[in-house]
């Protein structure tokens, strides 16, 4: 008999913080900023509020009192509802990876929260547990591992049963293999220095405090108090030069406080089976998938980051990333990673996704289809700007100013887009580049791709190209483009692609 098991008792409080959290404006607005106000309107404002909490707050205690779980070496257990009874059964083998968050509010409490994550989709999408007890949390991962290593073993025993092992691979009876953690990456403050920087987040501070003054002064009466000094301040040029100074110097501190804060603590790792980020000073998250389980490597560089070297790395993998309402993005390698480290980390972590650097380029002819092809962006603004045919800046027919250099902004994107664009297959690997400004490099196995599509115009067949979209599984279903490709790739690729089906069928037969 499985013992049914309720959450922990200080999830009730995690609720409630986050009930009061969510209701911190109607708090402020009905209770502190218009307090004395006596309106017919406020005071039902206020007792109407006051029921909602309140029943929101029985309505969690209830919760927590019917929603139990339970595990046994297979699968999830899980019970919840209050008027009607919903009962699920998840099994560990279809967990994609796992995500750990530990808030500042678990530190203090000694708690994590861990979310369990498959390729499910709806209601089974995911087993999430947003308060338990550390011992608790590392029970239910070592269950749900313990179950996938036996699984991996014994499709290992299938595959191995023509084939005796090296000597070298050989282990006696009562020997245990042991598995030891290998750190491939842990920022240094330069690395943090520079991260703070290329992401732009000392730009945050100033419409953070715009808006937390639009929010104070609308129910305070703040503006008129603070009107004066401003008026005091701007009549001087001095003081404005040293105002903006202390801006400027402040968003600074406060971008590389924030790079600190979020990316502090921060440790790319791995071991024979599973590939492991944690990242966070206040407020940690970690993910850890297993490696067989990566549908994909995307490598994305922004037009900042190719100018720096830099590429971020994302691990594609079925299951979602998220834990509550809370998105973790913790499947990236460090966002501003050296180019080459990027390689050679993935080259350590995976060594089945080689990425060849040597790859090829479109014909010139695919240039000439881009740049000819009509900008209906272009086209509808321009209609737009002649229309209206403001004079901006007090210049006349500005209107055709702004169009040619949007004509300018189009060209340079589609020719960059060219010159990004390149593809390759490497034996089961393809990867296939693109992007204009912004480029992005995709990896995947043939066995990972469920779908693929080849399309052709009248104008790529006079040319003697074609477009090539490819599917692979994961959460959302991610899709890669390949446009403009010379019809002896297309050729080449049906052949290396009907031989999935050898792959397929093997994997089939574990």
């Amino acid at each position: 008999m499985i013992a049914n098991r309720r959450h922990h008792p200080a999830s009730l409080l995690f609720k409630i913080g986050k009930l009061i959290r969510s209701s911190i404006f109607f708090i402020l607005v009905l209770f502190v900023f218009q307090a004395d106000n006596s309106s017919m309107l406020l005071v039902y404002g206020r007792y109407a509020f006051l029921l909602f909490f309140l029943g929101s707050v029985v309505f969690a205690v209830l919760n927590w009192f019917t929603t139990t779980y339970a595990i046994d070496d297979q699968r999830f257990y899980l019970r919840r509802g209050v008027f009607s009874k919903t009962d699920q059964s998840i099994p560990f083998s279809k967990v994609q990876n796992i995500n750990r968050h530990i808030s500042f509010a678990h530190r203090l409490l000694g708690l994590t929260s861990i979310s369990f994550e498959t390729g499910i989709a709806g209601e089974d999408s995911s087993v999430k547990f947003e308060v338990v007890t550390r011992k608790e949390a590392l029970r239910l991962e070592s269950a749900v591992q313990q179950r996938n290593k036996s699984v991996a073993t014994e499709h290992e025993t299938i595959s191995d049963d023509t084939e005796e092992p090296p000597a070298a691979e050989q282990i006696e009876p009562g020997q245990k293999k042991l598995k030891e953690r290998v750190i491939h990456f842990e920022p240094t403050r330069k690395d943090l220095f520079k991260a703070s920087m290329t992401s732009f987040s000392f730009l945050l501070l100033v419409p953070l405090l715009a808006s937390l003054y639009y929010n104070v002064s609308e129910f305070s009466g703040f503006e008129e108090r603070l009107s004066g000094v401003g008026t005091s301040l701007l009549a001087s040029t001095w003081m404005i030069a040293i105002v903006t100074t202390l801006i400027i110097l402040a968003s600074f501190v406060f971008g590389i406080v924030h790079s600190f804060i979020k990316y502090g603590n921060y440790e790319i790792s791995s071991d024979s089976e599973r590939v492991y980020i944690k990242k966070g000073l206040l407020s940690q998250a970690s993910f850890s998938i297993a490696k067989e389980r990566v549908q994909a490597i995307e490598i994305t560089q922004s037009f900042t980051k190719r100018i720096l070297g830099l590429a971020e790395v994302k691990l594609i993998s079925a299951g979602s990333l998220s834990l509550g309402s809370e998105e973790l993005n913790i499947s990236s390698l460090y966002p501003f990673l050296p180019k080459r480290k990027a390689y050679a980390i993935v080259a350590e972590l995976l060594p089945g996704y080689r990425i060849q650097e040597d790859m090829q380029r479109l014909p010139k002819r695919a240039l000439w289809i881009r740049l000819l092809k009509p900008s209906w962006i272009w086209l509808i603004a321009t209609a737009l700007l002649f229309y209206f045919q403001s004079n901006f800046l007090k210049i006349q027919n500005m209107w055709w100013i702004v169009s040619i250099v949007l004509l300018i902004v189009v060209v340079v994107s589609r020719t960059l887009n060219f010159l990004h664009t390149r593809y390759c297959l490497n034996e089961e690997l393809i990867q296939l580049k693109n992007g204009g400004f912004t480029s992005t490099l995709f990896i995947t196995k043939r066995e990972k791709i469920v779908e693929v599509e080849i399309t052709q115009n009248r104008i790529q067949r006079a040319f003697g190209l074609s477009s090539l979209q490819t599917v692979t599984r994961a959460r959302p279903v991610h899709t890669s483009y390949l446009e403009d490709v010379p019809d002896s790739f297309v050729d080449i690729f049906h052949r290396w692609y009907r031989d999935r089906t050898k792959e397929v069928e093997l994997d089939s037969t574990h």
